[in-house]
Parts: C-alpha cells; sequence; structure tokens
C-alpha cells in the first residue's frame, strides 16, 4: 500500500473532510466545557459506527466536490477506545481509501494517550494526519478545566508525532476557566515552539449537560463576550500567522443543534465567527492605512481579492460604516481586484 505521507503539504492543506463523529468515544472523564453529543447532534459508540455507510452517505452529497480527500474521526479520543474497535474503524476506512474514495486518514485524539506503541499499531493504515485537543499549555488551566493532561503531555506527543511524519494539528480554546490573557499568549508562545503543521482555535461556550454549565448558573463561571472573543482568537491568528503556522479555523462548526436555542446557554457562539476575525483584521488594515492619509471628506475605494470583499465590508456592512464615521468619509466602495492576494488591502482616496 503506497504511504499518502508522501504527498505534499500542499495536496493536504486543504482536503475534503469526510467527517466521522464518535462522541465522547474514548475519553477518560468529561471536560468542564465538554458535551459532544450537542455540538454533534450524534449519540453513536464506535461499535455501532457504521464507516462504510457513513462514507457512501457524505460522497453522495458531495460527489462534485472531490479533490484531495480525508476521512476523519472526529468528536471523542481516538487513541482511548478499544485497540481493537480502532483497528476495525480504520480498517474500514482503508478499504474506502484502497478503492478510491478518499485519499487518507486522520482522527484527533489527546496528548497524552499518544505512545510508541499506540503508534506502531496503526503504522500499516493510511493515517497521514493526527490533531491533538491541546486546548491549553497552562497547567492550572488544564486542571480547571478537567483535562487530565499537562502541558508536558502535549510536548512529548508532538515529539512523537513529528518523528512518525505525521501532518500534526493542534486544538487551542480561548476562554476556559483560569485563563487570560497572559496565560493565553504564553500558551500560543508555547505552541508556536512545538511547530505544528496547524491549529484550530475554538472559543469557550456553555453547553448544556456540561459541567461548565454548572459553574456557569452559579455564577463561578463568567464566560468570554462575543467582542472578547474575537478579539482574542485574531491576536493568536495573526500571531501564528507571523509564525508560519496556519489557523484552519476560528469558531465551532455551525450546525442546527448549536443554533436551536437550547444547547448553548451562554458564551460567544456565533455561526460565522471566522468571518467576524477576518473583518477585524481587514479593519484594522484599513484604519492603520487611513490614518496615515487623513483622509477626511474624501470618497475611497478600497481594493481587495474578490474572496475578501465580504471580509472587507464586515457583517451588515459593518467596517463601511465605521471606517466612514470614524474618517468622516464621503463614500467608501469596496473594489474587487484580483492582483492582490487574499490578505491584502490597496486603498485610493478621491477629494
Amino acid at each position: 500500500m503506497p504511504d499518502a505521507r508522501d504527498q505534499s503539504p500542499e495536496a493536504r492543506s486543504r482536503p475534503l473532510i469526510i467527517p466521522i463523529f464518535l462522541p465522547h468515544a474514548g475519553c477518560p472523564h468529561q471536560c468542564v466545557f465538554c458535551n459532544q453529543s450537542s455540538i454533534t447532534g450524534a449519540h453513536s459508540t464506535p461499535v455501532s459506527i457504521d464507516v462504510h455507510h457513513q462514507i457512501e452517505t457524505f460522497l453522495n452529497y458531495r460527489r462534485k466536490e472531490r479533490g484531495h480527500t480525508q476521512i476523519a474521526f472526529f468528536g471523542g479520543n481516538f487513541f482511548g477506545i478499544q485497540p481493537q474497535a480502532v483497528k476495525r474503524l480504520l480498517a474500514e476506512a482503508t478499504e474506502a481509501v484502497n478503492a478510491g474514495q478518499a485519499d487518507s486518514i486522520r482522527f484527533s485524539t489527546r496528548p497524552d494517550t499518544v505512545d510508541r506503541q499506540r503508534l506502531s499499531s496503526i503504522r500499516g493504515f493510511p493515517v497521514t494526519t493526527i490533531e491533538l485537543g491541546v486546548q491549553s499549555m497552562n497547567n492550572t488551566v488544564l486542571k480547571r478545566s478537567n483535562r487530565g493532561h499537562t502541558a508536558a503531555d502535549t510536548v512529548t506527543a508532538v515529539q512523537l508525532l513529528k518523528e512518525h511524519d505525521y501532518e500534526v494539528g493542534v486544538q487551542m480554546m480561548v476562554g476556559l476557566p483560569g485563563d487570560n490573557a497572559q496565560r493565553l499568549r504564553a500558551t500560543a508562545r508555547q505552541v508556536a515552539r512545538l511547530k505544528p503543521d496547524f491549529i484550530r482555535i475554538y472559543p469557550t461556550v456553555v453547553l448544556a449537560g456540561s459541567p461548565l454549565a454548572t459553574a456557569y448558573q452559579k455564577g463561578e463561571y463568567v464566560p468570554l463576550s462575543l467582542t472578547e472573543a474575537v478579539q482574542q482568537v485574531k491576536d493568536l491568528y495573526l500571531f501564528f500567522k507571523s509564525e508560519n503556522i496556519r489557523v484552519i479555523r476560528m469558531g465551532l462548526q455551525a450546525s442546527t443543534d448549536l443554533e436551536n436555542g437550547s444547547t448553548i446557554l451562554a458564551g460567544p457562539y456565533h455561526p460565522a465567527f471566522g468571518h467576524l476575525v477576518y473583518s477585524e483584521i481587514f479593519l484594522d488594515m484599513a484604519t492603520v492605512a487611513l490614518e496615515s492619509e487623513n483622509p477626511k471628506g474624501a470618497a475611497i475605494t478600497l481594493h481587495v481579492h474578490p474572496r475578501s470583499v465580504s471580509k472587507m465590508r464586515g457583517q451588515n456592512n459593518r467596517n463601511i460604516k465605521r471606517l466612514g464615521e470614524k474618517f468622516h468619509l464621503q463614500s467608501v466602495e469596496i473594489v474587487p481586484d484580483d492582483a492582490l492576494n487574499e490578505d491584502q488591502l490597496k486603498i485610493n482616496t478621491l477629494r
């Protein structure tokens, strides 16, 4: 069987993901923020998962969008599942890879479950990517979140995964109990030193049925506001970008279950959280550029890549309104410009 890890990072950068959720599977206990059944809307166990059916069902809806495709096991602690169940799940996913339905496999797991024995047990399967639920590199925050592992476990896990040539992803959270801006910055610096291939950043929300819900209802936990969460995630995104580490997701994946009004009790959930972060980044870029031009009373055009037009506008044209008010502008026009990169901005001023 060819080793899918031989493929270039570019080929794996934006794969089509076939998600297979394993809520709480392999988890030794419940983290304070967690209620995977609420997040995924699923209540399955590894024994009842029909991998072939889920793959077929997904591909029937997405056949026209094929490119590099990965089967992904999410929502639980994959290496914490019974070894025979792990092998069954990977064997069924491998059959789909061999049949040309996918190119490789990925999964998420806890840092403290990564060891040489487990990695050796999956060596014969086309697993290319392993994500770690790191959440924080501060041991006080990890303890208050009932994570059950330490920052040292994360360091060891990343080193082992890199030694075995896996693409390594790290999942971080903002707004955890006991966390603050200083601890979050320290976590970001420690994560960057590990040089993961990519990062996901999630804001902490209060899910019904989670231990955090009880703390929230007792007044023992106060979640971040949406504005605070966007600001913190924006700072992290810009930091990791400066370190040449890809941030592939910001915010929880939008779903009907999360938006039905009973799943999330409090916290900075937004179905387009990542878009809010990008919009703030573009607003900052435009503000800095305009402050050097003194454009009071002018009509301006903001040139951005076509895929960045909505980011520059902001939700409900919020950025246009804020710039117009701040600089007393006559008008603000957004112009798509293919000559620019997606993170670039060019301003023309007409007086």
